[in-house]
């Protein structure tokens, strides 16, 4: 029997990735929780509120997550403390100025009859504000790239939230509201974790005017695509429940959170592609960049082909029990076939989204971004408008995406040799040596 090396795993990739697993895991398991407990209505409520929550982390994240990596790590002694104290000032101001929106308008709730804006005024504020301290920490902690921290916060706040809202189903005593305020709760006590476990706040009282300049300088170009790409994925949450009502979210948010079956991997691939390309351009070498390109973003399509085909065969099965029965005979099944099939062009489109910032083009990444948002707004709505239903987002999506594909290849091709032939080509040839060699019983064959 072959023995199983076990230090294999004990590195930040293999970290990185088990994190967003068990943090999607977890995320599926609160969703089954939601559609037990609450009426589908109150689900959509949920989907909306964390879509604008969404949007606000990305301001916050987008203007100083990407920043805080980049100046704070390696550093030390006092360079260090005085960007972090930066950050945190700048984390501060971002914060308590969305909160002020908020508070600002609170006198104006009788105004709002829709009850899902209405959520979003009650606990939006809170629940940025509460979100803080742990979100500077999970910075801080990537840049000192310390993962195994890094996952044990996140199991802190998901592993809390799942067993209180455990609890609250079992006991029969779940609603809407609670659900609110037991968020809030659980942010609390991660961040409370967080400022224990090393936030360096202190530092806050050490910032320097040089410092934050450079930090904005930065931060308002990362913001720009963070929050564009935010509102990429948002505008058919916002269209849908405007359009078509807190219940078609719901039916159209299961389909959307299953879809972390190809999102996990696809993150990982990104993050480990885009160190070796950036190495590979650093030392000017676009033969070895166009490789990493066609081999990564190959193998996942080649991926991606078989999961699409057991999601078109057995879709019905995770939407059904997941969603607890309640979706059973609505369109998000099928929502969800549809989303796996247009997901074996994203590892292309993703691909050529982050090369073009290795070679330093982030201009033109980020108006593929635009192009995608416009494109989306636009088909998402004539799709709802002559379908009259969710599968014109569904409709919307594919154009999206193959929107971005278009755009990013005549683009990238300027600069980089490939092809979408070579792609799948680099793909196939990859993806038979990596089960070679790393499935037991085809490394056997191989001998």
């Amino acid at each position: 029997m072959p023995k199983i090396d076990l230090s294999r795993f004990n590195n930040k990739h293999f970290l990185a990735l088990a994190g967003n697993g068990i943090l999607s895991m977890f995320g599926l398991g609160f969703i089954y929780l939601l559609y037990v407990s609450l009426t589908v209505a109150d689900v959509g409520k949920w989907f909306y509120f964390f879509t604008v929550l969404g949007l606000c982390e990305a301001v916050r994240n987008g203007f100083l997550g990407t920043a805080t990596v980049k100046f704070y790590a390696g550093k030390k002694g006092e360079d260090a403390v005085s960007i972090l104290g930066s950050i945190w000032l700048l984390a501060l101001v971002i914060t308590l100025l969305i909160w002020a929106i908020n508070l600002a308008c609170l006198p104006f709730m009788c105004y709002v009859e829709d009850p899902s804006m209405r959520m979003v005024i009650n606990w939006l504020g809170l629940t940025f504000l509460s979100s803080l301290p742990f979100s500077v920490v999970f910075w801080i902690l990537q840049a000192e790239e310390d993962y195994g921290r890094i996952l044990k916060l996140r199991l802190v706040n998901s592993g809390s939230m799942i067993i209180i809202f455990g609890t609250l189903v079992l006991s029969k005593q779940m609603t809407i509201e609670k659900a609110f305020m037991y968020n809030f709760i659980t942010n609390c006590l991660t961040s409370a974790v967080a400022l224990v476990w090393g936030a360096k706040i202190f530092t806050l009282f050490k910032c320097r005017k040089e410092n934050i300049l450079e930090i904005v300088h930065f931060g308002k170009y990362s913001l720009a695509t963070t929050l564009s790409s935010s509102l990429l994925r948002s505008t058919d949450t916002f269209i849908i429940q405007n359009m078509l009502g807190s219940a078609a979210l719901a039916i159209y948010g299961l389909p959307v959170r299953l879809m972390e079956i190809v999102e996990i991997p696809l993150r990982s691939f990104v993050g480990t592609g885009m160190s070796g390309m950036a190495t590979a351009y650093n030392n000017n070498d676009m033969g070895q960049v166009a490789r990493i390109l066609t081999k990564y973003s190959g193998m996942l399509t080649v991926v991606f082909i078989p999961m699409a085909l057991l999601v078109l065969l057995f879709a019905d099965i995770p939407i059904s029990l997941l969603g607890h029965h309640k979706l059973d005979g609505t369109a998000a099944a099928n929502i969800y076939r549809l989303f796996m099939v247009f997901a074996v062009m994203y590892p292309i489109d993703r691909f050529n989204g982050i090369t073009l910032d290795v070679i330093h083009k982030p201009q033109i990444n980020f108006q593929k971004v635009l192009v995608m948002l416009a494109v989306n707004a636009a088909a998402d709505y004539v799709g709802i408008m002559l379908l009259g239903n969710i599968y014109g987002v569904a409709f919307g999506a594919f154009l999206t995406t193959l929107a971005g594909i278009i755009f990013g290849y005549i683009h990238l091709r300027k600069y980089v040799d490939y092809t979408i032939g070579g792609i799948l080509h680099e793909g196939y040839i990859e993806t038979k040596l990596f089960m070679a060699k790393n499935i037991p019983f085809l490394r056997q064959r191989t001998l």
